[in-house]
């Protein structure tokens, strides 16, 4: 990045947030002048006073959102926006992207401090992006002027007919693919795809663009025999009497290297993940071991209870923690006495009491755990009940969390359904016929029939 002076507009209605964000940017004053209005009012006097490098605005401000601020048309040269917020929404932030926004940053103090690498990162790739467009709308302006360009380029510039054949290759597919141009001329490109991406990639050739311009990434064959991955900006070329495709002209870089980054960041949270069950796994036999009376009885009521969050609708994220959930709803009762986790009889009042406290142990132990934030309403609410009788917190109705009214009755069901060293399991009419007497006292009635109606079905 030039060493000039970039004037950025902050929209930040809030003191205390432009203060932080300002104080970020006081190093490095040789690079960056910040001009900070409160209001979209206030911002619009000033771009027509002058116009900005970069805008950093906040999502809501007290005469609307700053998203009024982008282009009506996407402009992609338009000045670059961030959008600031205080509410991390992914429906929110593909809106804003989507709109022409050039990043989407939720408000914290680290993410408010590191806005002056947060901005010059959006100036480069705005830099970037306008630099890859403007050599795009060259090389529609002539045939001399499109050549000129594509020979000093360091992407690999190629002009396809529509079935595909290389009317023209720059000379970076040397460096990029080991092929000098004449080797290429002529070609079908889509032969030296690979095969598991050459379909759909034909499939784009097959039928008239729904736009101009677009990227795609895909392996290709490098003249040594290995494969490397290309990122390919297309632009469909129309003739403009008939307005029938003519031929494509793309852009192609190398991005082997980001793949494998990117393979090796996947690869990595999928290590993590695993680790993350591995050691619930690993807690579960624990409890299992100690209290072998109920062993199995975890297992069991897991499996069920994911079959019935699937019938409700939960969605796959929202799955993976109520297995976690149903997995670790007894933790707590790792802090319960043997004398009374492994009482062969009833317990007493005073047993009762210190058992009735598992499920806040389960929470205390384990919401320190910032992964399995979401998958503590089993363990810590799967005792309340419908009519307010439960425990913990003697919550009443809706004020139960969904996921902890649904496990309670598969947790009940599997109780009554098994041997327990007081007690022999219910025959499997009984158990049924007890859901169905506590329904609307401990049990929700909408999930009592649900849940009856899938057992039924067995």
């Amino acid at each position: 990045m030039p060493e000039d002076t970039f004037h950025v507009l902050l929209i930040e209605d809030e003191d205390p947030h432009a203060e932080l964000i300002e104080r970020a940017f006081e190093d490095q004053s040789d690079r960056f002048a910040i001009h900070r209005v409160k209001s979209l009012t206030e911002a619009r006097a000033f771009i027509q006073k002058q116009e900005p490098d970069l805008i950093i605005a906040d999502w809501r401000l007290p005469d609307g959102e700053s998203m009024e601020l982008l282009p009506s048309q996407h402009d992609p040269l338009y000045t670059p926006i961030i959008l600031m917020t205080s509410y991390g929404n992914e429906k929110i932030a593909v809106e804003a992207l989507k709109s022409g926004a050039l990043d989407y940053v939720v408000k914290s103090p680290e993410s408010m401090l590191d806005m002056p690498h947060i901005a010059e990162k959006a100036i480069d790739a705005w830099r970037a992006r306008a630099e890859r467009i403007h050599m795009q709308k060259a090389l529609l302006d002539s045939e001399a002027q499109f050549r000129l360009l594509a020979e000093n380029a360091s992407d690999m510039i190629a002009r396809l007919t529509t079935d595909g054949k290389m009317l023209y290759v720059s000379p970076a597919s040397k460096t990029i693919l080991g092929y000098e141009p004449e080797e290429l001329t002529g070609k079908i490109s889509f032969d030296l795809m690979h095969e598991e991406d050459r379909p759909w990639v034909m499939s784009l050739f097959e039928r008239r663009p729904i736009k101009n311009s677009y990227t795609i990434a895909y392996r290709a064959l490098h003249k040594e025999g290995y494969y490397v991955w290309l990122e390919s900006s297309a632009r469909a070329v129309f003739d403009k009497n008939t307005n029938e495709l003519t031929e494509i002209q793309t852009a192609s870089r190398d991005i082997t290297e980001r793949k494998k980054n990117e393979e090796a960041l996947q690869l990595a949270h999928s290590n993590l993940q695993e680790a993350y069950e591995k050691t619930i796994e690993g807690w579960v036999r624990a409890l299992d071991l100690r209290d072998r009376e109920t062993e199995g009885h975890t297992q069991r009521v897991t499996e069920l209870t994911l079959r019935v969050a699937a019938k409700l609708g939960f969605t796959d994220e929202e799955m993976v923690h109520i297995k976690r959930g149903a997995l670790l709803h007894d933790m707590g009762k790792m802090a319960i006495p043997d004398e009374i986790l492994q009482k062969p009889g009833p317990l007493d009042e005073g047993e009762w009491i210190k058992m009735r406290q598992h499920p806040v142990y389960a929470f205390e132990m384990l919401s320190h755990i910032s992964y399995l934030h979401p998958a503590l309403e089993i363990p810590f609410f799967h005792h309340e009940r419908w009519d307010g009788s439960g425990y913990p917190r003697g919550l009443k109705g809706e004020e139960i969390p969904l996921a902890a009214r649904m496990f309670a009755i598969v947790d009940v069901w599997d109780a009554l359904s098994s041997d327990r060293p007081y007690r022999k399991k219910l025959p499997r009419n009984e158990v049924i016929a007890y859901l169905r007497e506590k329904s609307g006292t401990l049990f929700e009635p909408r999930l009592v029939d649900i849940f009856l109606e899938m057992i039924e079905r067995e």
